[in-house]
């Protein structure tokens, strides 16, 4: 028998915007907000989370139900499987979870004794809602999450629940919502908010998960799982970013984007068809063009100044020239919160789950493919694409190096999205070689990127854009001419290593044949 499905549109805001949603016209009735006290648990090991799986018991007025969740880890549409039933006490119900698999985990565990970990107190509001052809509970929490040492945090989140109907109008409803308040894509359950207290990581900046995609899953299924990672690392450092400002958030932030929108170009064989693909992709190149000037200039700040300042201690113009660019710095993070601050930004990140959930390309010829087959056939094609402009790699001009990195990009992000497609002892083993291979070529052609962003970033003094800081002073343009030809000096180093990694990486059995 399959088990019961919870589907879940989960999006976040702050307090007072909660507050000015619970009157919005489309949340009719005034119903009685409850106290809800729900208290997860696990073994000491966390055995329950290494599985994916989540156990609480809420305690609601008089009421106590235990549920137990499977898929923990998503962005925006949460679609898991659930496990409910009411229970007599605060304490977990073995007998209640014996048909779930939180028995098996319980029994494999060396110590299979449940500890209450944390724990959430909301205020509820539940607004029953009829949309479109669909039934939906719109439910407005507001609260915290707690730990006994670790410290709290708050909530304010909406959840759209799909009670009946289709997933189209449960989007449809989140875009009416967000045109009144400001709604974010929500990307942590509770219970995962409450596990990143425990270890300490609430407000960390995240790489890249692996993406799971099962052997037996269609190219569709593929893209969807590897388009909502990207979109799951997004969210979550833009919401470290907003709070603090890391430039680390930053680059993940840059990585999301550059993942999907190389999953925009892997998967070209089934979302072509699709024109709200390529509009989508071309709206998130044009809405981030921000933050790549901002990036450049941190690792300007942060690497090649430094390095140049290390190099030529008593140039004056050096110090000149990092107090401008340190003011360049600030209106371009100004930029960037400028954009994640715009309703186009949120509203952006919504239309793209539900594309993602519900668009036509979901059935296009070849969507469905076996996900490994398909995968194989990209892969080849893009480790062709990198074999061939890769020739004779150090007589290339910077526009042909260029769209060698950018393959070079795509197939990596390729063999990083499909690994587990190959999970055989010598694949596995072939993976290493290759990524190593392909990682090594990168950083060469990274770092003569890096001399291309140099370039750039002093070109941008020379011509002040909006709100630049004025004209460059002769000791400002003396330094940063003399930063430029510096790093042009190294070129010659890299692009030989550059060569010898391409022909390394050529020479690697591809692990997916």
């Amino acid at each position: 028998m399959s088990a019961p499905r919870e589907v879940e549109l989960k999006l976040e805001c702050v307090g007072p915007d909660l507050s000015a949603l619970a009157r919005h016209p489309l949340l009719q009735g005034t119903p009685e907000p409850q106290l809800i006290v729900s208290t997860y648990f696990d073994t000491a090991d966390q055995d329950l989370r290494a599985a994916g799986l989540t156990l609480r018991v809420r305690r609601k007025g008089e009421r106590f139900v235990q549920t137990v969740k499977a898929g923990e880890g998503g962005v925006g549409l949460f679609d898991r499987a659930e496990w409910e039933v009411a229970v007599a006490g605060e304490t977990p119900d073995r007998e209640a979870f014996a048909d779930t698999p939180v028995r098996a985990v319980l029994e494999a565990a060396r110590k299979p004794a449940l500890v209450p970990l944390f724990s959430t107190v909301v205020m509820r509001a539940e607004h029953p809602i009829e949309y479109g052809a669909s039934r939906i509970l719109a439910t407005l929490d507001a609260g915290r999450v707690e730990t006994p040492a670790s410290g709290d945090t708050t909530l304010s989140e909406l959840e759209l629940e799909l009670e009946s109907g289709s997933a189209g109008d449960l989007f449809a409803l989140a875009q009416a919502l967000a045109e009144t308040v400001p709604l974010r894509l929500g990307a942590r359950s509770k219970s995962e908010r409450g596990y990143a207290l425990l270890d300490g990581r609430s407000l960390r900046p995240r790489k890249a998960e692996p993406v799971a995609i099962p052997e037996e899953a269609r190219a569709a299924d593929a893209f969807r799982l590897v388009a909502l990672a990207c979109l799951r690392q997004l969210r979550l450092n833009e919401e470290v970013f907003l709070a603090a400002r890391p430039a680390e958030a930053l680059h993940q932030m840059r990585v999301a984007l550059r993942r999907l929108r190389s999953a925009f170009s892997l998967f070209k064989p089934i979302l072509e068809g699709d024109p709200r693909a390529a509009a989508l992709n071309e709206e998130i190149k044009r809405v981030t063009a921000p933050f790549g000037e901002a990036r450049n200039l941190d690792v300007f700040l942060a690497t090649t100044l430094p390095a140049e300042i290390e190099r030529r201690p008593d140039e004056p113009g050096l110090a000149a020239l990092r107090e401008r660019l340190e003011a360049e710095h600030a209106r371009a993070y100004a930029a960037v919160m400028a954009t994640l601050d715009a309703p186009e930004w949120r509203a952006l990140l919504i239309d793209l789950v539900a594309w993602i959930e519900t668009g036509p390309w979901r059935e296009a010829p070849g969507a469905d493919e076996p996900a490994p087959d398909f995968a194989a056939r990209v892969l080849e094609r893009f480790r062709r694409r990198v074999k061939r402009r890769g020739r004779h790699l150090d007589r290339l001009d910077p526009e042909e190096r260029h769209r060698v990195r950018i393959a070079a990009k795509k197939l990596r992000y390729g063999a990083e999205f499909f690994a587990g497609l190959y999970g055989s002892k010598k694949a596995r083993k072939r993976h290493k070689v290759f990524g190593d291979a392909l990682s090594d070529l990168q950083d060469h052609l990274g770092a003569l990127n890096d001399l291309a962003t140099a370039h750039t970033v002093m070109a941008g003094l020379a011509v002040p854009g909006d709100g630049a800081a004025g004209p460059v002073d002769g000791a400002v343009a003396f330094a940063a001419g003399l930063t430029a030809a510096d790093k042009e000096a190294e070129a010659g180093t890299l692009l030989e290593k550059a060569a010898e990694a391409h022909d390394d990486l050529v020479d690697v059995k591809p692990f997916w044949r």
